[in-house]
């Protein structure tokens, strides 16, 4: 799989910054390391685990640090977070969101890291890539080739056409604006500057660890809101890490989406390969989507993103 990608990936400049949570395992990380760098990255490390602090990867101006520098740095082009967690919320009042716009740098990840992906398409309209981050991705030990082929096959091709093979789907083809990530954090910066007025989009969710009525409940925040009304289509990914108990009577995941598809006058897809696991595609978040689905699966294809012409 290393040798699958080098080529693609030579020379290219990937900063690592930890913005939200430091990395649980430090061996990930240096297994992350080491892979990009055998993929043909320069890899340049701003974590410092000895800045770590509390259950951050520094304090909030260590943070904001490690994303201006990596910004500001002309030798790189991508920007990946190492991991997920909580703490990016911490820094928008302080985060010069133009500059980093105005570095032109790729920006990468999932999970907190929307924050900073809604952050960016809500005030300057900047498209970046929920995808891949180091611990999670590159520093397993089990390494995704699906993950690592769907991510430089993004970022070298200014288009990209997916097709997925999920059951049960309603007949939609439309196109609009894709955006969306970890539904969580959604929810977190609904109603503040930092949450992105898409109209005639394509939202596309998933999250970890929450039973299926805290997912309800989340989705009918946003449907509450106004959001969902104004979308075009709703495509779900990965919700894993929950468990179901006695008490639930029945409600579980199908139910929840039987319910959810009641309320909703735009259609709802679930199978997107994205997410808390293994496998997940690398989706530009701002670019432009065309959706066709049938009762075979949906295509989704990808265009109006930055990518590494060289």
């Amino acid at each position: 799989m290393t040798s699958d990608v080098t080529c693609a990936a030579k020379n290219i400049g990937v900063a690592i910054v930890a913005p939200s949570g430091y990395p649980a395992d430090d061996s990930a990380l240096v297994r992350g390391i080491a892979l990009l760098q055998a993929q043909g990255c320069q890899v340049h490390n701003y974590y410092d685990s000895t800045a770590s602090y509390e259950r951050f990867g520094g304090t909030p101006a260590f943070c904001k640090a490690q994303l201006e520098a990596a910004a500001a740095n002309p030798e790189v082009q991508i920007v990946m977070a190492v991991r997920g967690g909580y703490g990016l919320s911490r820094l928008l009042p302080a985060l010069d969101l133009a500059q980093l716009e105005a570095s032109g740098k790729i920006f990468v990840g999932h999970s907190d890291f929307t924050v900073l992906q809604m952050a960016l398409l809500a005030q300057s309209g900047s498209v970046s890539f929920a995808g891949p981050m180091v611990c999670s991705d590159f520093g397993r030990e089990d390494v995704s080739a699906f993950t690592m082929t769907h991510f430089w096959s993004c970022l070298r091709s200014d288009t990209q056409q997916i097709t997925v093979q999920a059951t049960n789907n309603p007949a939609v083809d439309t196109d609009g604006t894709l955006w969306g990530g970890n539904l969580t954090i959604l929810n977190h910066l609904l109603g503040t500057p930092y949450f992105p007025q898409i109209k005639n989009g394509i939202l596309f969710i998933e999250d970890i660890n929450e039973h299926p009525y805290r997912i309800e409940r989340m989705l009918l925040q946003l449907l509450h809101a106004g959001v969902l009304a104004q979308q075009k289509a709703i495509v779900l990914g990965d919700f894993s890490g929950y468990r179901v108990t006695d008490y639930d009577r029945g409600y579980d995941f199908a139910a929840m989406l039987a319910f959810i598809r009641s309320q909703l006058a735009i259609p709802v897809l679930t199978g997107l390969p994205f997410g808390h696991g293994a496998d997940k595609l690398t989706l530009p978040v701002g670019g432009h989507a065309q959706l066709a689905s049938d009762e075979n699966g949906f295509q989704l294809t990808l265009s109006a993103y930055p990518w590494l012409s060289s």
